[in-house]
């Protein structure tokens, strides 16, 4: 069996490892170029890339020839031993290399300065690495791309070149990555998004995305099952104000903690703000009357657009916007009811990401440093989500310090067809926000008593949710979120009265259906319903139209056979009652 320190599993052996594999293409690229010099080269998540300036532009048949030379470098197996010099010592070494003289001038007055040295090559490097070349698998190394890279991340500094790589300890794990890498440009929202016709982003509203047709048929689907699920779980929907005044963000703590992700206006000469989150306004939606502790817990749910500020670098199609809609929730209960009201928001995050068909981990997050409360709620509410997560039996990671500012939190990270996570789900406990608005409830003993509340949300983002979907599923929806669900497709013009009648059938019993008409071969049609991602094509000719029956297609199984209208309308709609996928 193998031993996890030495394998991917050990998340520091798997930085050594792939540090160890950029030092390897920097010692290629030396040996092939050697005139170019060496900026930077870390391991970073999915692999490691290293940062050059050479007159030579490195092309994708570059990047095979230098692979070619990584791979030599590892079957030498040179030793790698680390050493360390002094300031002057260290500049003279690397006095042919300007970037690793610029960071060696940068380091802290008499600090060990280490390099690692690999046959005839030589890094500065604080490491750790592997002891010999050889540890790294030539044959599961490749090179994925080179792009642009300011020196230090400052525009006013030169563009460097930046080869990014990936590694891996067996050629079936490259293969296997590299195949989830070509599915996911496959399934890229942003393209599907184009090709479906279900959104668009503009340069005249950078990350403020504008739904089209298809893409709110989509999104008033999630929606209204949003809505059938939280009223069946005893929420009330509420609906709060976009822009609100700035005295309420300083309350809130929001000004302390997020105000240089927030969009600011004037309105009769105040300063007021669009919201970047809806929790202020539901605390005022509950300070609106008095409430007894014979009212709680207290649900209230609600599809809040809020708006934030990311730079314009990080925006990235659906995922990373400026401008989205937060499937929120807050309940507002009593200390007894702490432990219910958890799990069962647990178990209604759970029936969502099933009902796609997600896998998911769980995490806790614990308070950060920044943390707005005292010790003791800190404790005692970490402590609280621990209990009831034990209680589940459900297995989840600790992440220390990426909670809340005023509380805990657990996250869910669910996973997708090709196997890449998204957090999206959350559950935040919080004693902080009910103090701060000063909300109350007559308890059973006649006194005042402060709730407690949580948020939530499932989706996170409806926008990032339906980006997450729009690739989960390659843009093949389940019938009952496809934009249009059948298509009638009539072989000549003697079947269009009775396609014609068809289309009526199952437009009038409520289904998404279009009818093509145009006098284009049967094939054409059909494959051109099938790049639509359309889930049904009835293919109606002469003998349907005699025996008054359908031909069916599927755009995964293909031919169906025939069946009666009644059946396959019966068909329909189990699959859209069930929600199956």
């Amino acid at each position: 069996m193998e031993d996890n320190n030495y394998t991917f599993e050990n998340p520091e052996f798997k930085h050594a490892y792939r540090h160890t594999t950029a030092h390897i293409l920097a010692q290629a690229i030396k040996r092939l170029y050697p005139d170019t010099k060496l900026a930077i080269g870390p391991a970073i998540e999915d692999g490691f890339y290293y940062d050059v300036d050479s007159e030579t532009v490195f092309t994708p048949e570059l990047l095979e020839s230098l692979e070619a030379e990584m791979r030599k470098i590892c079957k030498e197996k040179l030793p790698i031993e680390r050493f360390e010099l002094s300031r002057a010592e260290a500049l003279a070494l690397m006095k042919d290399e300007p970037y690793k003289v610029e960071l060696i001038n940068d380091l802290p007055d008499n600090s060990a300065i280490s390099f690692y040295k690999q046959g005839e090559f030589t890094d500065l490097c604080a490491g750790p690495h592997m002891d010999s070349t050889g540890r790294v698998k030539g044959n599961a190394v490749k090179l994925t791309s080179c792009t642009g890279a300011y020196w230090r991340g400052d525009a006013a500094r030169k563009m460097l070149q930046r080869i990014y790589g990936t590694c891996f300890q067996k050629k079936e794990e490259l293969d296997a990555y590299l195949f989830r890498m070509e599915e996911a440009k496959k399934r890229d929202h942003r393209k599907l998004g184009r090709e479906l016709d279900l959104f668009m982003l503009t340069d005249e509203g950078p990350g403020f995305p504008f739904f089209l047709p298809n893409g709110m048929v989509l999104r008033n689907a999630l929606e209204a099952y949003w809505r059938d699920l939280h009223r069946q779980c005893g929420y009330q929907e509420i609906k709060t104000p976009m822009i609100l005044n700035e005295e309420l963000w300083h309350r809130s703590g929001h000004w302390d903690h997020y105000q240089n992700n927030m969009y600011f206006t004037k309105i009769d000469g105040e300063d007021y703000a669009i919201k970047p989150m809806n929790c202020p306004g539901a605390m005022l939606a509950y300070k609106r009357r008095p409430w007894s502790y014979k009212d709680l817990p207290l649900r209230m749910g609600e599809l809040g657009v809020v708006h934030r500020h990311e730079l314009s670098g990080a925006l990235h199609g659906l995922m990373r916007v400026r401008c989205f809609t937060q499937d929120d929730a807050h309940i507002f209960m009593t200390r007894e009811q702490m432990h219910t009201e958890i799990l069962g928001v647990i178990n209604k995050i759970d029936s969502i990401y099933s009902l796609f068909g997600f896998q998911y981990h769980i995490e806790l997050s614990t308070c950060p440093e920044n943390f707005i409360g005292s010790k003791e709620v800190r404790e005692y509410s970490e402590g609280v989500l621990r209990e009831v997560l034990d209680g589940t039996g459900r297995e989840y990671i600790v992440n220390p310090g990426d909670g809340a500012f005023y509380g805990p939190k657990i996250d869910f990270h669910l996973e997708d067809a090709i196997g890449r996570t998204w957090q999206c789900g959350t559950i935040q406990l919080d004693f902080q926000m009910p103090e701060r608005f000063e909300l109350e409830y007559t308890g059973a003993d006649g006194e005042k008593h402060r709730p407690i509340m949580i948020h939530t949300v499932a989706f996170g983002s409806i926008e990032r949710f339906i980006g997450i979907l729009t690739e989960h599923f390659a843009g093949a929806f389940p019938l009952w979120l496809s934009p249009v669900q059948v298509t009638v497709l009539p072989i000549t013009d003697r079947s269009r009265d009775y396609a014609e009648r068809v289309y009526q059938t199952l437009s009038n019993a409520g289904f998404r259906v279009e009818a093509d008409y145009r006098s284009e071969k049967i094939g054409y049609k059909i494959r051109e319903a099938q790049l639509r991602k359309i889930p049904y094509m009835l293919v109606l000719g002469d003998k349907e139209t005699e025996t008054g029956s359908l031909s069916v297609r599927t755009r995964a199984g293909g031919d169906e056979g025939t069946m009666t209208l009644a059946d396959f309308t019966a068909r329909l709609e189990d699959e859209i009652a069930n929600k199956h996928h």
